[in-house]
Order: C-alpha cells, then structure tokens, then sequence
C-alpha cells in the first residue's frame, strides 16, 4: 500500500504540477457542459419561415397571427410569387414556406376540407421535420373559435419531465458524454508520458511492481473524473435547476465504475503509444464510438443489428440511462445493477488487458 500510494502521489504531482495543466483538467470539462447544454438541443428556435399567401382571408390571417406568435419563429417572410419561395428555400433565407392557396378561405368558409402547403429545406431534414410539426400544430387550430370547443379525445402527460425541458435530459447525458472524453484522454496519456519525457526505464527498474505501477497510474485519473462527475451533478442541480431524484450513493457507485470502464480502455490506448501525440488520437479514436453510439444523439435501437451487437462494449450505453434515471425517477438500486453489471464486466475485461498488454510492453 505504500507503494501505491507512492505511486499514486508521484502520477498526481505530474499532472497538476503545471499551472496550464490543472486548468486543463478542470476548465474545459465544466466549459464542455455549459456550452453543450444550450448548444446540443433537438428543439428548433428561431428560424425564420416564407408565406405565400394567395388567400388573404380571415382563416389564412388567423394562421399568420399564431404564426407570429409562435415563440419557435423569428420572422414570417412574405414571399409573393413560387419563384421566390424556390429562391428563398435554396438561398437557406428560411427553412421552411407555406403556401396557402386562393381558395383557402372559401374551403374553411363552407367547412371543406383544406389544405396548407408547406415546402421545407430537405438539407436540414432533421430540423425541418421539427419545425413541420410545429406548423401543423397551429394549423390544426385555424378556426376553432368560430364553433364550439371540441371534445377533448387525447390526454397528454409528459412523466418525470412534465415540461419537457431539454436541459432535463440533456445535462444528465452529457455527464456520461464529457466524462467519457475527460477520462479516456486522461488515462491513455500516463505511460505515454513516461515513455516521452524518459522515465518509464525508471519505473521498469524500481522495485514497484506491475500491478502497483497500474494502480497508482488509474487513481489520479480516476479521482478527477469523479470530481468533475459532482461538480456536473451540482451545476446541473443548482445553476440549470434540473432535479435529482435518485440516491447519491448509486450515483457514485456508477460513477467509479464507468470510470473504471474508461480508464481501463485509456491504459490500453497509453500501453500501445509511443508518444504523447499518439495517445491523443487513440483516445480520440476510442471516443468517438463511445459517444456516437451511446444513445445520446440516435436512439441505439435504430441501429443495425450488427452494430448493437458490438455496441454491448460500450459502458456509454449502460451509464446514459442510470444517469438519467436517478436524475429524473429515482431509479431503484435493482434497476441500477441492472444497467452496470454490464459495466463492471467491461471495466474487468478492460484493465486485465490494459494490464497484460503494460506488463507485456515492460518484459
């Protein structure tokens, strides 16, 4: 134990040694989250919308009014001929036109059946979809207050995030994303490092062995990465006021555990580096799968089949939901081991290699 802890002091002592390194290794992360946090959002706001109104009625007026006041538009265009509505959509002046046809009125007057077009932006497919829905949910209200209220049919309720705000989702979600890129880079650059700068002969001759040198590597990245884990927890807490609902001790439990997973994946990456610029684009190669197939930017469902099935090694997959759960339904501790055993493999799986491929290197 004493070696460890050795150990472990001489790994920390080099990575805050450096003032510009300590800010490193606590700075971006909480940027990351700030900026991520307004930035990675599925909600579409203010985009700018064309009209071509050939009606000019009290129905296509009405429209044009919820339009407006719709707080996901920041201006109506009007556009006057089709020729200028192809223009503007190419021009990417708007992401969306209307167009309401001269009978229109006529049609909504007699109780006919009538149509609004909409024309969107197909090179923006996922954000034009988004703002498709919000146009025919104004125009599935044009006249309603010229006859009785309709019978309510369909009853929404939104559980555990009643308003859906997306800072609820997102920020939970970003705490298994940034730590993934925070601890991966940290772990794959320790033997690296050594080898650089012409110390890892010293290691190889000190009366340290392999498991205590492996040890003492993984606890100061690991310390780190649970440090930002709380400081993302009380940010999200206390400054964008998304609630907690879970048991804190579960939260560590599954923290140091995906932690565990990563640093494991960051040790193979640093055990195969020669230099420090090499671990960096391995960790980067390693991340990005995390990341992209994680669950948090597509569901991983609609994956192919191929990909889930590989996908199973990514610990990303398992934290993403115990971390929204705790944050927003106070998952049970059942529920919780459910998703991390999967974890826990991964992360024995993981450091045994990092662990035979490091003693390797060193014989």
């Amino acid at each position: 134990m004493a070696r460890i802890w050795a150990m472990t002091v001489k790994e920390f002592w080099a990575l805050v040694r450096d003032p510009k390194a300590r800010m490193a290794l606590f700075m971006p992360p909480l940027i990351q989250l700030f900026v991520f946090s307004f930035a990675a959002t599925l909600e579409v706001r203010n985009v700018d919308i064309g009209l071509l109104d050939m009606s000019h009625g009290s129905y296509s007026t009405e429209f044009t009014t919820q339009l407006a006041g719709s707080p996901n538009f920041r201006e109506i265009k009007r556009l006057q001929s089709p020729a200028e509505l192809e223009r503007a959509i190419e021009q990417q002046e708007v992401i969306a036109a209307i167009v309401i046809e001269q009978d229109f009125d006529r049609r909504m007057a007699a109780g006919q059946k009538a149509e609004i077009g909409v024309v969107l932006d197909g090179r923006r497919s996922n954000a034009s979809q988004i703002v498709s829905s919000y146009i025919m949910r104004i125009a599935a209200g044009i006249g309603a207050s010229a006859s009785s209220t309709p019978p309510e049919t369909v009853r929404v309720t939104n559980l555990f995030n009643p308003n859906l705000e997306y800072v609820w989702f997102n920020l939970p979600s970003l705490i298994a994303m940034i730590g993934a890129v925070s601890g991966l880079a940290l772990a794959s650059m320790t033997v690296a490092r050594e080898r650089e700068v012409g110390s890892f002969d010293q290691l190889m001759v000190s009366p340290l062995q392999v498991h205590e040198i492996l040890i003492g590597k993984m606890l100061p990245p690991l310390g780190i990465s649970i440090i930002n884990g709380f400081a993302y927890l009380l940010a999200a807490v206390f400054i964008f006021g998304v609630p907690f609902e879970g048991s804190l001790f579960l939260f560590f439990l599954s923290l140091v555990l995906y932690n565990l997973a990563l640093i494991g994946v960051g040790m193979f990456v640093s055990a195969l580096s020669h230099t420090q610029q090499q671990a960096f684009l391995g960790s980067f190669l390693a991340t990005v799968p995390i990341v992209m197939l994680s669950g948090f930017s597509s569901p991983v469902e609609n994956m192919p089949e191929w990909l889930q099935v590989l996908n199973h090694a990514n610990p990303a997959q398992y934290f993403l939901p115990v971390c929204q759960g705790l944050f927003l339904k106070a998952m049970p501790a059942a529920d919780v081991f459910d998703w991390m055993w999967p974890v826990a493999l991964i992360a024995v799986v993981t450091l045994t290699t990092s662990a035979w491929l490091f003693r390797a290197r060193m014989e």
